[in-house]
């Protein structure tokens, strides 16, 4: 049986890694729309010439990233963020990592860049 030390060193290492998961460039074939609740962090996301935009989020703060586009999330120094995900219809999580240029989503998304 684990101690609670053990727990929570498992807890820390499962977060570590989760976190780290987020800052490899991906993306997803649904919205992704998140309210931060509490803490700092950052999205990155590729604009139309493919450089990275940094945006910073705070307490309150409501981003939605639209179906297709490349990013990736980190938490600020404090390395702390509490926020909810939220869906319009059946919760879909699936990252895909890039390269990912042949989803439907990611035509999708291009050709609206293209209209803009």
């Amino acid at each position: 049986m684990k101690t609670p030390s053990q727990s929570i060193a498992t807890s820390c290492l499962t977060m570590s890694k989760k976190i780290k998961s987020f800052f490899e460039e991906h993306l997803h074939t649904d919205e992704e729309i998140r309210l931060i609740l509490d803490g700092c962090g950052y999205f990155d996301v590729r604009n139309a010439d493919e450089r990275w935009i940094r945006i910073q989020l705070h307490k309150g703060d409501l981003i939605i990233l639209p179906a297709g586009i490349y990013h990736r999330f980190t938490v600020d120094t404090d390395d702390y963020i509490v926020a909810n995900r939220l869906f319009v219809g059946e919760p879909v999580w699936t990252p895909h990592n890039r390269p990912a240029d042949e989803l439907p989503a990611r035509a999708a998304y291009l050709s609206s860049l293209a209209k803009a």
